[in-house]
């Protein structure tokens, strides 16, 4: 050992006269051979013409702080740590900010901080400190540490300021750790958590914490997973994606999601179906977030499990790519950019390709963005690469079942029609021949959805015509033609919307009368002037 190591070791062993040594009285200092303390790390000695004393005071302050290496945890400590802990900092939290439970977005909104942090920060310091000291004993704590402590700090992750649950989770974490016998508890007030959120309050602060300490528990199951695990996963995990406030937790929620398909590939097929029975109609940036989940479970899937779940699967994206919103369609469309999905379909096209096929060929030239319609092009591209012959087959199958669709429209417009010449025939079509003729209009202008703006099969010209008496008549002559079978008296009316007629209340019908208006506390500024 170099000698300066020497020089420290024993001016710090050495008991009565540690604070008055010099360096010249380091040399002589012996060395106690029966000292039951182990030396101090080395210090360095600083640089330059800073005096001894100096250098000796630092090198107090630094060994009075370091409770590793003098044993200060000792067991009365515990109970005081604990007591001191708990008394500080298990409170009612103030009421919430957002009491609605309207959804919190961090990256827009301003986090509600506490107005005691000073306070607050030095007790949450010093009781990790004191959890993560290696002289910390939990056989010790354990008497002190229990289920009631574990519930009420649990119930602190409600706060709103996200320092505070930084500390808790970091907290938790070193507690289910260390105890063993707390795991299996903490885990079930966790899910208790969960539930009271999802089916009752949907309104919580902590939910990504606790979903991360979660992340790293999972991290830790042994193989095989226990029933619990999976129930876990399928009835706690899979509904918080139901709630509005997804967006809050989702990275972690999608990461927990993962990491138990990691470990077990079986439960792919229960997560994916569990995944589209919760898939929202409506609310397209959460559509956006499942579609990101999808794609991380996709990444990890088994070809396996892949074949058990694509035809659903497939279907969904089908609709994703034909919504009308850009950013979903978008996000779908960049699955084609996955090389392991397009692997994983180019495997099973057989079954993949006929469910995408309309979708993708219908919204190649009836969507409104155009960068839709690269992405679409790119992805019939794929398709067309993996299987010329399949791509040919969809491609003839969907023109068959679009000429299929407009002889249907024909057919449906030629029983119209009839119907319309036998009414014709009666002969007081005249005295009702606004009834006859106005609803032929609406029928002719709005024949069919298929038919619409956007529709590929807009502007067909087979669509556009109907029989009449045996000859085929475009839609402005048909209206032209009903147009003129309304009366003349009848034609000059205006179409007026019928209103509504509620029942008269006769008090409320005197207190209007007799309301006067109080014009002279209503009188502007020019007239008061």
């Amino acid at each position: 050992m170099p000698k300066p190591q020497k020089k420290v070791s024993k001016n710090v062993t050495s008991r009565g006269k540690e604070n008055e040594s010099t360096p010249a009285e380091e040399k002589k200092a012996p060395t106690s051979p029966k000292d039951p303390h182990p030396p101090p790390t080395q210090l360095t000695k600083p640089h330059g013409t800073s005096s001894p004393h100096v250098t000796t005071k630092r090198r107090q302050n630094s060994s009075k702080f370091n409770i590793s290496k003098n044993r200060v945890l000792t067991e009365p400590i515990y109970p005081e740590s604990v007591n001191m802990f708990s008394m500080n900092l298990f409170r009612t939290l103030p009421p919430a900010s957002n009491p609605t439970g309207a959804e919190y977005d961090p990256e827009e909104d301003e986090p509600t901080l506490e107005a005691a942090w000073p306070h607050l920060q030095l007790v949450y310091e010093f009781f990790l400190r004191f959890l993560e000291s290696p002289d910390f004993q939990p056989n010790i704590a354990k008497r002190y540490i229990d289920q009631k402590f574990v519930l009420q700090l649990l119930d602190l992750f409600d706060s709103e300021d996200p320092r505070e649950r930084d500390f808790l989770k970091t907290i938790l974490h070193r507690i289910y750790g260390k105890f063993l016998g707390l795991r299996a508890y903490i885990r079930k007030q966790i899910n208790n958590t969960f539930y009271r959120f999802v089916f009752e309050t949907e309104h919580h602060n902590g939910i990504a914490e606790l979903l991360e300490i979660l992340g790293s528990i999972i991290n830790g199951f042994a193989l095989p997973l226990k029933e619990e695990h999976k129930m876990f996963l399928l009835k706690v995990l899979l509904p918080l994606h139901k709630v509005k406030s997804l967006s809050v937790y989702h990275p972690q929620l999608a990461y927990c999601v993962v990491q138990f398909l990691e470990k077990e590939p079986a439960l792919t097929e229960p997560v994916i179906m569990g995944l589209l029975k919760f898939w929202p109609k409506t609310h397209s940036p959460k559509e956006v977030m499942f579609l990101n989940e999808l794609e991380e479970i996709l990444d990890v899937i088994e070809p396996a499990e892949f074949q058990k779940v694509m035809v659903p699967l497939f279907k969904q994206l089908a609709k994703c790519v034909s919504s009308p919103h850009f950013q979903v369609a978008e996000r779908a469309l960049y699955y084609w950019n996955n090389e392991y999905i397009m692997s994983l379909v180019s495997d099973n096209a057989k079954a993949v390709l006929p469910i995408m096929f309309p979708a993708l060929y219908k919204n190649s030239k009836s969507h409104w963005n155009k960068t839709i319609h690269g992405l679409i092009y790119n992805a019939l591209k794929l398709f067309m690469e993996m299987n010329q012959k399949l791509f040919d087959e969809c491609s003839q199958k969907y023109k068959g079942e679009r000429m299929r669709t407009l002889d249907r429209i024909r057919e449906r417009e030629g029983v119209w029609d009839r119907v319309e010449q036998v009414a014709r025939k009666n002969p007081k079509v005249r005295a009702c021949g606004h009834e006859l003729a106005q609803p032929m209009c609406l029928q002719c202008t709005a024949v069919d959805p298929l038919l619409e703006v956007g529709n590929p099969y807009h502007g067909s010209s087979p669509a556009e015509l109907v029989t009449l008496d045996g000859e085929q008549v475009s839609l402005p002559e048909l209206d032209g033609k009903a147009h003129e079978v309304t009366p003349a008296g009848e034609r000059k009316k205006p179409l007026l919307r019928r209103k509504s007629e509620l029942p008269h209340d006769m008090s409320t019908l005197t207190a209007i009368e007799r309301h006067k208006r109080a014009d002279e506390f209503l009188a502007t500024s020019k007239e008061n002037s």
